[in-house]
């Protein structure tokens, strides 16, 4: 198909975003903290909260930065699936000049930026792909009514659709399977020559309070249970140990589990190995490169776990990215026979593989916050 026949379509890809410098430490907790689908307080008070805990924990995490270089990796690596993704889209010929586009929620590029951007291209179409295999509406719920939001601010109107979550997709399980395999074998080597019991594996995610599971009806947790689940089975390691066990806690709330950390010590009663694999992020940030490999590296050394072996991301992956080329390829299947998503912030409509479960979570209202350091 010729070029001037093809339509251009976006797709535009969401994640967390992270701090670029030590001085955007601070701005960049602030926006997390004052977004109602973390901390769902009414203004000003969640407002004069987010500044508060923001200058508190600033310190804290510039140290979490420094090990690391002083930023996050998170936009370097995530323009790398970016690009990855784009040019295995281009590679078909099936009507579409795709560009990939990335909005980050907390720090830059910012969803109004990157909006403007796509409306600056002449998108006909948008496909929405959150960065987050399981749907929260911490996480996807929270981006996506951020990018209609920030549509209607800059008059971006071509028809969009949103691919809410993939937690058992093929090729992100297919990835998955084989990076863990890899990193479980490691472990079998050095506990077979330690004369130690085979290792266990522990899918550490991000965890949340649970009455995002309990209050919303958020499927994040269940849908975390099936990718482990589905990874487990394409694996097809007869008898493997494994648990799911959430990380990253903080606050006074009561947060789904059980935690990594609990996990971690019971491995070192039992003198146990440990596989660590990271199975809510598909790209390296402060929670995997500090987190598990530095605090919970450590917390092992202590408990006396025998073997920590900590798994890679999916990263660009070519079982992922194709993984995400056939997510695209769905969302857009969808849009063609049932239509656009509303480009209203507070209705849905996307499509949903998971039983439509994504669709039906309540979401907090998205109302202004005050002037934020992301305006």
């Amino acid at each position: 198909m010729s070029e001037t026949t093809r339509k251009k379509r976006a797709i535009v890809l969401f994640n967390l975003g992270g701090p670029d410098s030590p001085e955007a430490v601070e701005p960049f907790l602030f926006n997390l903290f004052n977004d109602p689908a973390i901390i769902s307080l009414p203004n000003p008070f969640r407002f004069l909260l987010a500044k508060l805990i923001s200058r508190r924990r600033a310190p804290i995490a510039r140290e979490i930065y420094d090990h690391i270089g002083g930023k996050s990796p998170l936009l370097e690596l995530t323009q790398e699936q970016a690009d990855a993704l784009q040019i295995a889209l281009n590679a078909e010929d099936d009507g579409y000049e795709n560009r990939c586009f990335i909005a980050m929620r907390y720090w830059k590029p910012f969803a109004q930026d990157t909006a403007a951007e796509v409306k600056a291209w002449g998108a006909d179409e948008q496909i929405l792909l959150p960065l987050y295999p399981q749907f929260s509406t911490t996480t996807s719920g929270s981006s996506v009514k951020d990018w209609k939001s920030a549509c209607q601010k800059v008059g971006l109107t071509p028809p969009i659709k949103t691919a809410c979550c993939y937690p058992t997709n093929p090729g992100f399980v297919e990835a998955s399977a084989e990076m863990i395999k890899a990193g479980y074998d490691r472990a079998l080597a050095k506990a077979e020559e330690l004369g130690i019991d085979k290792p266990r594996i522990l899918f550490s995610a991000h965890g949340v309070p649970k009455a995002v599971i309990t209050k919303r009806g958020d499927p994040y947790q269940s849908q975390i249970e099936k990718t482990s689940a589905a990874v487990v089975e394409k694996m097809a390691i007869e008898g493997l140990d494994w648990n799911v066990c959430y990380q990253s806690r903080v606050g006074p709330m009561e947060w789904i589990g059980p935690s990594t950390e609990d996990e971690i010590e019971r491995a070192g009663a039992e003198n146990k190995a440990i596989v660590v694999v990271p199975i809510a992020f598909v790209t390296e940030h402060s929670e995997t490169l500090v987190e598990l490999d530095i605090e919970y590296g450590e917390l092992a050394h202590e408990k006396h776990v025998p073997i920590y072996e900590r798994v890679r991301t999916v990263c660009s992956h070519p079982k992922f990215i194709n993984g995400l080329v056939s997510v695209v390829k769905q969302t857009q299947d969808e849009l063609d026979e049932k239509g656009p998503d509303d480009y209203s912030v507070e209705t849905r409509g996307w499509w949903c593989p998971d039983e439509h479960s994504c669709a039906v979570a309540k979401q907090p209202s998205l109302k202004p916050a005050g002037k934020s350091a992301a305006a």
